[in-house]
């Protein structure tokens, strides 16, 4: 059985990974706030990791607090998508403006926070959740699907 602090080390690590991050980048990417000896401590579990700190690495990491912490979410991940869906380029939406980027943006960190997928590159959003965001958004489905195609966010 793993301690706390290991599986809390274990959702760090997993996020880092999936961002494509070395623990060297990390510690340049922060300016040295954070050590690449000091992260690898709290990814194997050797040291605990205070509150600031592990809200400061789930600010630099973009995702929620919760997410760094065993049992933050039911752990459900998505083994296969559907044919059908819309890739999501998420660095494009992110130079998105206005509410119905607010809108797309918050979203998608939804569907992120639920799959428990945090690689900050690309997202692929299923027909039905497509259906229910143009809802959202005050669009028929194709409409909207044309739209994200024309800001180049989308692609199906």
């Amino acid at each position: 059985m793993l301690s706390y602090n290991e599986l809390v080390g274990e959702r760090l690590r997993s996020i880092r990974r999936q961002r494509g991050l070395s623990l060297q980048d990390v510690q340049r990417a922060t300016g040295g706030e954070f050590k690449a000896a000091v992260l690898g401590a709290y990814e194997r579990g050797e040291r605990a990791l205070s509150v600031p700190r592990l809200h400061r690495l789930s600010e630099y990491f973009g995702v929620p607090v919760v997410q760094l912490l065993p049992g933050g979410s039911d752990g459900a991940a998505v083994a296969s998508l559907p044919s059908g869906g819309v890739t999501i380029d998420l660095n494009k939406v992110e130079e998105l403006s206005g509410d119905d980027a607010a809108i797309l943006d918050r979203f998608l960190r939804g569907i992120q926070m639920q799959r428990q997928d945090f690689n900050g590159k690309v997202l692929t959003v299923r027909k039905d959740d497509l259906r229910i965001l143009a809802l959202l958004l005050d669009h028929d489905e194709q409409t909207f699907e044309d739209r994200l195609n024309d800001l180049g966010v989308g692609n199906t």
